[in-house]
């Protein structure tokens, strides 16, 4: 009798199932996602991608179930406006799922300097402008889609409750805390809090 060639593990042979896709300059997560038509979760499982990754560009992601890596067109002006930008220039200092005392870090604390424009990262309305506590001065901004966006630990806030704000209009000014200079940037789905770093442009 001939010998069979050893079957691939399930695993393995699942994997297979798919393409990879080659992340050039600008692309997220989120925006790959979204080309495949998939939730952007699917990708990080497939990938083992953890929580403090940003994607690179010429990395290669693996993209379950897609038959054909996809072409992703240049962003029209349109898509550029509904993307996601950082809220200030700065190093991460402390990332998603980071541990903080007795909870983990809902989002990014991004290095600043005190009195730094803090900036809405996408067009929307805000929907929060107050002292919260354990937060500092924040402000909230309800994109319209499922997607609030919070900033935290502010010295001043420049937006009031109800304001409809525009990508890249200075909301907040960076505040100091803790002998450190940062701002606290978390991104939501509804009552879910993602990693910031799926989102953002690298």
């Amino acid at each position: 009798m001939s010998e069979q060639p050893p079957s691939k593990p399930a695993a393995e042979a699942k994997k297979a199932e798919g393409v990879y896709h080659k992340v050039t300059k600008g692309q997220t997560l989120w925006r790959i996602a979204k080309a495949y038509g998939m939730p952007v979760e699917d990708i990080i499982k497939s990938n083992n991608i953890p929580d403090v990754a940003a994607i690179e560009t010429d990395q290669l992601i693996f993209i379950p179930g897609a038959r054909e890596a996809k072409q992703i067109a240049p962003r029209t002006p349109d898509e550029k406006a509904r993307e996601f930008a950082w809220p200030v220039k700065g190093r991460v200092i402390s990332y998603f799922n980071d541990r903080r005392g007795q909870s983990a870090n809902r989002g990014l604390d991004i290095e600043a300097n005190e009195g730094d424009a803090v900036k809405a990262c996408r067009e929307g309305i805000v929907v929060m402008a107050d002292y919260m506590a354990g937060y500092g001065q924040t402000l909230m901004i309800d994109h319209g889609d499922g997607f609030i966006t919070a900033y935290a630990q502010n010295r001043q806030l420049l937006s009031k409750l109800g304001d409809h704000v525009y990508k890249g209009d200075p909301i907040a000014e960076a505040g100091r805390t803790g002998g450190k200079t940062f701002v606290h940037f978390e991104l939501r789905k509804g009552e879910t809090a993602l990693n910031p770093l799926y989102y953002l442009p690298q």
